[in-house]
C-alpha cells in the first residue's frame, strides 16, 4: 500500500480549484487556534490599561492641586503645638539638687582614685591611711583640701600624725575642674560629713590655677605650706545647694 504524498503528482490530474479551497480552509482553522506566546511577549491585559489610565488621572489631579495641598500657609494652624513623643518627657537624666548632682560625678572619682587607700567608707585603716570622715582637713577651707588632693602631701597631716610612709601621692593627673569639684563636694558632704556647700566648677578651676602657680609646683605639699599659703576658701560665686542641676553637665535646669 502506498503512502499518501502531499506533493502533487504531475502525472495525475489535479483539481486546482479544489486544492486551493482546501488550503484556504486549513489556514482559517489554524488562525482560529489560540497561539502560545513567548515569555515576556504576551499581549497587555485590557484591565491593566484601564488601571494605568485611572492612576494617571488621579496623579494629574494631585499635581494640579499641589500648590494648595502642600502650601505651608494653607496647612499651618495658628497656635498648634506638637505633642511630645511617647516617653519623651522621660528622656535625659533627671535633675538633682546641686550637692547630689556634683556628688554623682564625685562618687565615680572617689571609687577610682581614693577608695583603694581610704576605703569605700572613707574611714582609712588608722595606721597607713587616715580617715576622711570627720577630717579637719576635709571639712576645713577648700583651697587647702584642693592642694592636698592635686599634689599629695608628705609628712604629718592636719592632725599632726604621720601615716605609713609619710606621703600621699598626688591625684591631680588627668583630673579636670568638673572632676575636682565633684570629688571635693562628694567627700565634704558624704561619709557623715556635713559641710553643706558645693565646690563649684569655677572654684575648682581656680584651684587648678593656684596649684600650677605654686613655688614648688610638681612637688607634694606639706601641712606647713598648706596652712601658710592655702588656708582659705577657694574664690568663686557660691551656688545655692538647692539649685536643680543636670547631673551630667552640672548646668542649672530651667523648668
Amino acid at each position: 500500500m502506498s503512502v499518501p504524498n502531499s506533493k502533487p503528482d504531475l502525472d495525475e490530474s489535479i483539481n486546482v480549484a479544489e486544492a486551493h479551497g482546501r488550503i484556504i480552509r486549513e489556514a482559517a482553522a489554524t488562525a482560529r487556534e489560540k497561539r502560545i506566546a513567548d515569555n515576556g511577549r504576551e499581549p497587555i491585559s485590557l484591565w491593566l490599561v484601564v488601571v494605568i489610565g485611572i492612576s494617571g488621572l488621579v496623579a494629574g489631579g494631585i499635581l494640579g492641586n499641589g500648590g494648595a495641598w502642600f502650601d505651608y500657609q494653607t496647612l499651618f494652624k495658628p497656635g498648634y503645638v506638637r505633642d511630645a513623643a511617647p516617653g519623651g518627657d522621660d528622656s535625659g537624666p533627671k535633675p538633682k539638687d546641686a550637692i547630689a548632682a556634683y556628688s554623682t560625678r564625685g562618687a565615680k572619682l572617689y571609687s577610682a582614685k581614693c577608695a583603694g587607700c581610704h576605703g569605700p567608707d572613707a574611714k582609712g585603716d588608722g595606721a597607713n591611711y587616715p580617715s576622711l570622715a570627720g577630717s579637719k582637713r576635709v571639712l576645713g577651707n577648700t583651697d587647702a583640701l584642693a592642694m592636698v588632693i592635686l599634689n599629695g602631701i608628705q609628712g604629718p597631716t592636719s592632725s599632726g600624725k604621720t601615716y605609713g610612709a609619710g606621703i600621699m601621692p598626688p591625684q591631680g593627673a588627668g583630673m579636670g575642674a568638673e572632676d575636682l569639684a565633684g570629688l571635693m563636694t562628694y567627700i565634704r558632704n558624704g561619709f557623715g560629713n556635713t559641710a553643706g556647700d558645693v565646690v563649684t566648677v569655677d572654684m575648682a578651676k581656680a584651684a587648678l590655677d593656684l596649684s600650677g602657680k605654686r613655688a614648688k609646683a610638681g612637688q607634694s605639699v606639706t601641712d606647713a605650706e598648706v596652712m601658710a599659703e592655702h588656708d582659705k576658701m577657694l574664690p568663686g560665686d557660691v551656688l545655692d545647694p538647692a539649685t536643680m542641676l543636670n547631673p551630667v553637665t552640672l548646668q542649672p535646669v530651667t523648668e
